[in-house]
This record gives structure tokens, C-alpha cells and sequence, in this order.
């Protein structure tokens, strides 16, 4: 991929500031989502992210259903993983998308989590090999087709190795269930000119119990995860903070909850640590309930800080 063709600066600038991870609307029907979409746009968000799941739709086709309902607004894997298809369909893929909507798709790769990797028949004892073997099969793919510029890649990258991968071979990273002391760590080991875009869950509840009731519901799954706990651990939390569903201090780390004003704080918490990009994800049960928390976070500024 010739690298010196993408912006960084620009790439930036049209990502904005603080954009929406969406995992609430990937199991709907895709008029449900395709309507969904357009209004986060009309909200101002900069960049609408979602997942990929051995059980959901897959990236690319998902990525072009969100990218025909929306204008302006990027549309950003997080992540596609490295398993579910090869380096060849992905860059040619990511490339066909970049030139068809006028570079607003973001391909954001991961490496996924051992269970998942197993399930699709898959080796994940070296996930950083297989990531830097992934993109050189994707730097040696030659595309046959029109391509003004190639589609920016992301890394989902929690630790030191990946977070350098990040920086050495792509435009920049995606961590996902991070607190704020991660974006300054990984701001250090990227330096000052890749792209950092870390997720933020949020809660928009007032009551503590309830709030960190909803938040270890949706934390549960990642506790599970080497990963994410490896991370954690790393980043100097406790055994103790990290089982049983995660201390109080470490649900309050994870998931920002309460009213707008102290969950804009926490997105400019993370900006002021170094990330350029914020990707705010609500728990929300339904798409309705989605673009309301959307809407009152809007309300109060979110998008526009």
C-alpha cells in the first residue's frame, strides 16, 4: 500500500473529533440500520464504527450498507478480523469501497481473540506475526481496478508490540475497552503523527448501582478475554480489579457513566491524553433507544467538542 498517498492530517480531520461504535443496530434489519445511520449522521458525528462477529454480518458488506445511507460521514470497521477472509479479498475489498464512496471507508484490522480464531479453524499463538504476515499480503496484492487513494488502515492495538505495528505499517490504532491512562501509553509508543481512536462505553444513568449494573453486564464478556485483561493487568490494576466482574474503580476506568456533562468530560479526558478521535458507544437495548442517548449527548455538546 503506497502509504505516502494517504493524508494522515486529513484522514484526521474527516474522521472528527468523536464518532459513535455501534453495536446496538448490527443485528437489525438493514433498513433498520441504514435509517439509524443517516440520523447519527444528521447528529454531526464525524465516524460511525461497528464490529464484526463469527455470527454477524460480515465487514465489507456491512461497511457498504452503512457507506450507501450516509453522505459524508466515514464509515469505520472495528475491527475486521484477520481470520474471516484473506489478505487478498480484504485489500481489494477495502479498495473498491475507498474508490465507490470518495474515501470514506476506514479498514480497521484485528487479530480477534483466541476463541473466535479457533472457532474458524485458526492457529492464535502469534497474533502479531500473523498480523504483520496479513499486511504484507495485502501490500503485495495488486488491484486492477480505478483507486484515486487506498483506504486508510487501522489496528485494534491494546499493547506495545501492535501499538508499533500500528505506527510502522498503517495509519494509526483502534483500542477498544480502554481507560484513559491506555490512551496516554499508547500516544507514547505511536508518537505524535498516527492516527489514535480509542473506544469509550458510556452509561447514561445518574444512579451508581444501577449505572455499574448495566456497565459489568456489558463488561463481563471482555473480562473473559486474555486480552483485555493482559492489558489491564499491565496497565496496573489488580487481580482483584479485574474478577468478579470488575471493582467499582475499574467499571468506573471502563465505562463512563452518569449524566452528558460527565461523560463529555470523559471523551475530553481522553482527547487531552492524546487521542485524536473518540468513538462513543452507548448501551443501549434497542435502535431507538441508541439515537435517544445519541440525541441527549448532542444535546449537550458531544459532537461538536
Amino acid at each position: 500500500m503506497p502509504e505516502a498517498s494517504i493524508d494522515v492530517a486529513a484522514l484526521k480531520r474527516r474522521m472528527g473529533r468523536v464518532g459513535v461504535w455501534n453495536a446496538t443496530l448490527t443485528g437489525e434489519y438493514a433498513a433498520v440500520e441504514r435509517d439509524a445511520a443517516g440520523e447519527i449522521e444528521s447528529l454531526g458525528f464525524g465516524t460511525l464504527w461497528f464490529g464484526e462477529t463469527p455470527a454477524g454480518k460480515e465487514s465489507l458488506v456491512h461497511a457498504a450498507l452503512l457507506l450507501d445511507a450516509t453522505q459524508s460521514m466515514m464509515i469505520a470497521t472495528g475491527i475486521a478480523s484477520i481470520w474471516a477472509r484473506d489478505a487478498t479479498a480484504a485489500a481489494n475489498g477495502a479498495n473498491a469501497l475507498a474508490e465507490a464512496y470518495g474515501g470514506r471507508f476506514v479498514l480497521g484490522l484485528g487479530v480477534s481473540h483466541a476463541p473466535a480464531v479457533e472457532m474458524r479453524g485458526h492457529d492464535y499463538s502469534r497474533p502479531v506475526s500473523a498480523m504483520r504476515d496479513y499486511l504484507d499480503a495485502m501490500d503485495a496484492t495488486k488491484y486492477g481496478g480505478p483507486l484515486p487513494a487506498p483506504a486508510p488502515r487501522l489496528l485494534a492495538a491494546l499493547r506495545p508490540r501492535m501499538l508499533e505495528l500500528s505506527a510502522q505499517r498503517t495509519q494509526g490504532a483502534h483500542p477498544y475497552f480502554v481507560p484513559v491512562e491506555h490512551t496516554s501509553r499508547a500516544r507514547a509508543v505511536l508518537g505524535p503523527d498516527p492516527v489514535l481512536a480509542p473506544e469509550q462505553t458510556v452509561v447514561l444513568d445518574t444512579d451508581p448501582a444501577r449505572a455499574r449494573q448495566t456497565a459489568r453486564r456489558f463488561m463481563s464478556l471482555y473480562l473473559s478475554l486474555p486480552n483485555y485483561v493482559n492489558n489491564l493487568l499491565d496497565l496496573g490494576w489488580s487481580e482483584d480489579d479485574v474478577a468478579g466482574g470488575g471493582s467499582d474503580a475499574l467499571v468506573d476506568a471502563i465505562v463512563a457513566w452518569g449524566d452528558p456533562e460527565k461523560i463529555i468530560e470523559r471523551v475530553r479526558d481522553h482527547l487531552d491524553a492524546g487521542a485524536d478521535h473518540v468513538c462513543v458507544q452507548p448501551l443501549a437495548a434497542t435502535p431507538d433507544d441508541l439515537l435517544e442517548h445519541l440525541r441527549v449527548l448532542v444535546g449537550a455538546g458531544l459532537a461538536s467538542i
